[in-house]
């Protein structure tokens, strides 16, 4: 038989040993939650053999600019290679336009790192990066990029009729992992199938999957804004 004090000892480890489980039970799921939420490294990173180097020549031969819409007219030539420090440069006076590798790619991962310049009062920072466009740019795929804002993917793409249609995954991007002005960003576009994913700075941020146009250019954008892209890469996927 059980004594009244035997048996309120037992009840109080019981009650104690109930928070000690719950601790318990919220440390693995933290753990768990840190394993899911842990930065993914790039393609590039994990398989880095067969990638193509496209970075342009200092004549920018086997790429063409493209006015953003099409219609309009191209500004002043405002794309340049500085060939010591390996990277494409966008003096962002120029005018809206698309700067577009020649050599068209089907399923295959775009690489591109990028930094704005950080100009003292001016806000708004805003260029993109793209895949499977057309030549004259009426058809586009671009992942957005600004000053800590973007990383989704928006474009026209055609659709199941021919037309071309708008799509945007905005809204259903809570964090675009863009970093602020002045410092570098990673970023890949994988093309496979009708499915885009972005990656940037460590993990997915979107995917589009009813992309119409199973091939086409990459490229890089100038919106205003003096920007530096470093190691572009493409790698087809087989």
């Amino acid at each position: 038989m059980v004594s009244g004090v035997s048996r309120r000892v037992v009840i109080a480890a019981a009650l104690l040993a109930i928070p000690m489980a719950l601790a318990a039970v919220w440390s693995s799921v933290c753990l768990a939650q840190d394993a899911t939420n842990a930065e993914a490294k790039s393609t590039l990173e994990t398989d880095p053999q067969g990638w193509v180097d496209i970075m342009p020549p200092a004549d920018l031969k086997g790429w063409h600019r493209v006015s953003v819409p099409p219609t309009g007219k191209l500004g002043r030539e405002q794309w340049h290679v500085d060939a010591e420090r390996k990277m494409l440069i966008c003096d962002g006076d120029g005018g809206h336009d698309m700067l577009l590798c020649d050599r068209e790619f089907a399923d295959a991962v775009f690489h591109v790192e990028f930094r704005y310049t950080k100009v003292e009062g001016k806000t708004g920072y805003n260029s993109g990066i793209y895949v499977r466009n057309n030549q004259d740019g009426s058809v586009w795929h671009q992942a957005q990029i600004g000053d800590a804002s973007g990383g989704y993917l928006f474009g026209e793409t055609p659709g199941a009729d021919g037309k071309k249609k708008f799509f945007t995954t905005a809204k259903d991007v809570a964090k675009g992992r863009v970093k602020p002005v002045g410092e570098w960003n990673t970023l890949e576009i994988t093309a496979r199938g009708k499915v885009l994913t972005l990656w940037v700075n460590g993990a997915v941020t979107c995917e589009v999957k009813d992309c119409g146009h199973p091939k086409g250019l990459v490229g890089v954008e100038g919106e205003g804004y003096r920007i530096e892209f470093r190691n572009l890469k493409v790698k087809e996927l087989r």
